[in-house]
């Protein structure tokens, strides 16, 4: 089987039946060897019948002991190896199924990595999921059943060939058996493929739905949302279910028929072989014979449906899979425009689209009505996404990816955090000193995070941080932008979880960080504002006015009503606040969210914060 250090090679996106093909070839020995061993073990099942019949013809009709004694041996050693060889069948197969699940897993894996950011942007998170968990298991399980598959129709002409020494009446109704099951079969197979397809279409987005409702149910309580989101849910839920019925009355017929076919088959084949029998035209042990050969048959009749059923999931699901694989991630669009390098100083970003012009250096303020504006913008000038966006004179886009997330990085307010120790969550790929870190959770107003987890910054943090609260997540996430110290700092809403104590702390010690340094951030808050150089106020994506926080509320009344929030003047109430924030290394810090660190504390501005956004 394949290993974690092997490459799986280069998957058949040409569909559904090429890539499942794709996954024999890459294990042909083996799947040769699946098959073969099937086949042997089928036909010295068939085999059985035929020594029966000698047993009873040569040893014990005449009476001769000698003989029956012979034949009753080599029964009973047909059925010793053969069932040596149903273990190594079942082993050989269980290895073609692993080899291909681990197989598409790390295909998957690799190409959602490869998509990096445009991932979320062309396929649903709950598309993702359904193809980890369910498509996964259905395409290797699919191939579990070529080889019985192949050894199906090997003893099915074998067991003909047989049956025509016998009667050729009796062989004829055998080899006119398969085509009826395959009429019978064939259209619910396809009809199958289309309510399979249909199933894991609503089922993605349902996935999709119960990711969004377990993120955001805070919101959701908070803005009295959750009866109508748990609604929608619910009749989502009945499609489905309806859905899933119609999956399952197709799947019961062939399912019956997988059964019922076989049985029907022997019934037929039993009748003929009485009536030659009572005519005598076979003899005893003949007759004993196709008893058993018929029996046989009944097995590799129903894995031929079941060979049928399983490849008609398996190909819903790699067409699932080959769909994502087609995906492709954003194209450099350095190669059209022509590639050029990044300034080699400081310089000025600027986006035409908005209007924006971030200065090298200096601390800049984003404001709009729309989330969606403020970030759109920080996209471009990250180059998430097409762009017309210049740096230092240059166009973002000929600057070659590698360049610019070398010294932009964008901090996004709902970035992923992974699973270890929270010196790891910060750290990231890096292994920043105790001092760095020190500094940076100083400056992101985490003092008290580290101080209330029981190990500190060697405790444990869980995948995505559902182990902390919703402030505590967010400065967790301002550590670790701040660690990566980046030239150029993007930060999306980076205190908007955050109550007005400790948004008052990180939005001075914020300024103090990354003094020097160029960094743009996406905010209402006046607390943050207020720190700002320059403040541009997006109207329809647009910067309609820019300036200092204070000017700004002056002269622009839009301005004033977004951001003054209860009081008629926010910069008074920051005036009030001056006197709040404490200097590093005084130990308590009062600037700071009630989250204790175990994620079941309160926390005042998770519970605003996150509403009002």
């Amino acid at each position: 089987m394949i290993d974690a250090y092997e490459d799986p090679g280069t998957p058949d996106r040409r569909g559904g039946w090429a890539y499942l093909a794709w996954l024999v070839r890459c294990q042909p020995w083996r799947a040769l060897a699946g098959a073969v061993l099937a086949s042997v073990w089928m036909v010295l099942m068939a085999v059985a019948p035929y020594l029966l019949s000698k047993a009873v013809d040569d040893g014990l009709e005449p009476g001769d002991t000698a003989a029956l004694a012979g034949w009753t041996a080599a029964l009973f050693a047909v059925g010793a190896f053969n069932a040596w060889v149903s273990i190594m069948r079942h082993r050989t197969m269980t290895r073609v199924r692993m080899d291909a699940y681990l197989r598409t897993t790390k295909v998957v894996v690799a190409h959602t990595v490869r998509l990096g950011a445009a991932l979320p942007r062309q396929v649903r998170a709950g598309e993702v999921v359904t193809i980890g968990v369910s498509d996964v298991h259905t395409i290797a399980g699919s191939l579990t059943v070529v080889g019985p598959g192949i050894g199906s129709l090997v003893v099915y002409v074998f067991v003909a060939g047989l049956l025509l020494s016998v009667s050729p009446l009796l062989a004829m109704v055998v080899l006119l058996g398969m085509p009826v099951v395959a009429v019978l079969v064939g259209p619910l197979m396809k009809r199958l493929q289309g309510t399979e397809t249909e199933y894991r279409e609503r089922q993605g987005v349902l996935t999709a739905r119960i990711g969004d409702l377990a993120g955001g149910l805070r919101v959701l309580n908070g803005l009295g949302g959750k009866e109508l989101f748990a609604d929608s849910f619910g009749r989502d839920s009945q499609r489905l279910r309806a859905q899933g019925y119609r999956v399952g009355a197709v799947t019961s017929w062939m399912q019956a028929l997988g059964v019922g076919l076989p049985t029907l088959f022997l019934a037929v084949v039993t009748w003929l072989t009485a009536r030659l029998a009572a005519q005598g035209d076979l003899t005893v042990g003949e007759l004993v014979s196709v008893y058993g050969y018929v029996a046989v048959l009944i097995g590799p009749v129903a894995f031929l449906v079941e060979m049928g059923y399983q490849l008609s999931r398996g190909v819903v699901a790699a067409r699932r899979v080959v769909g994502l694989l087609r995906l492709e991630p954003a194209p450099d669009t350095a190669t059209s425009v022509g590639a050029a390098d990044a300034p080699v100083e400081p310089s000025v970003l600027h986006d035409p689209v908005s209007g924006v012009r971030v200065a090298p250096g200096r601390l800049t303020a984003l404001v709009g009505a729309r989330h969606a504006e403020m970030t759109a913008v920080v996209d471009r000038l990250g180059r998430y996404g097409p762009t017309d966006a210049t740096w230092g004179g240059v166009r973002l886009d000929a600057v070659p990816p590698a360049q610019v997330r070398d010294r932009i990085l964008v901090a996004d307010d709902e970035a992923d955090l992974f699973a270890g120790s929270l010196r790891e969550v910060v750290g990231g790929r890096r292994a920043p000193s105790p001092a760095d870190v020190e500094r940076a959770v100083w400056a992101a107003a985490a003092d008290d995070i580290v101080r209330g987890l029981p190990e500190g910054l060697e405790s444990p943090v869980t995948a995505q941080g559902r182990s902390l609260s919703g402030g505590q997540r967010q400065r967790v996430r301002l550590v670790r932008a701040l660690l990566a110290d980046p030239e150029v700092l993007l930060a999306v809403e980076p205190t908007s979880a955050l109550d007005a104590h400790t948004e008052a702390a990180v939005a001075r010690r914020l300024r103090a960080a990354r003094t020097g340094r160029t960094t743009v951030v996406t905010t209402t808050s006046p607390l943050l504002l207020a720190q700002a150089d320059t403040v541009h106020y997006l109207v329809d994506g647009k910067a309609a006015a820019t300036g200092h926080h204070r000017d700004l509320l002056e002269r622009e009344p839009g301005y004033r009503a977004l951001v003054a929030r209860d009081t008629e003047d926010p910069a008074d109430d920051l005036d009030a606040l001056d006197d709040l924030d404490p200097t590093p290394g005084t130990g308590a810090d009062p600037d700071t969210d009630t989250g204790t660190g175990t994620g079941t504390g309160a926390d005042a501005g998770a519970g605003a914060g996150e509403v009002a956004r």
